[in-house]
């Protein structure tokens, strides 16, 4: 006995068979007969499309960033400058670092 290979469809084909579903103009077994797929996976891309139809307009919340503090970036600009001119200073006096920099 042969064993049946999985068809994969593509997310294209998934949305337009939802679609397809959600306009209602035609049954469930209707368009099943024209995909050639079956009336329960259809039920199922539909109620998918459902839940995440918010997301194509929202962004989702996985893809939102967490916001950020600029107060805490600052200050940490500001250690770092004051750090690597007092280095700066002190290379300088040692004789290790050139003064035409």
């Amino acid at each position: 006995m042969a064993k049946k290979t999985r068809r994969m469809h593509s997310p294209a084909f998934k949305a337009k068979v939802a679609l397809a579903a959600l306009v209602g103009d035609k049954t469930l077994v209707e368009l099943a007969q024209q995909f050639e797929v079956h009336p329960n996976q259809i039920a199922k891309w539909k109620r998918q499309l459902g839940e995440r139809v918010g997301e194509v307009f929202g962004g989702g919340n996985a893809a939102t960033e967490p916001p950020v503090d600029l107060k805490v970036l600052h200050a940490k600009i500001g250690q770092l400058t004051l750090e690597n001119d007092f280095l700066e200073s002190a290379l300088t006096k040692a004789g290790l670092l050139s003064a035409k920099r």
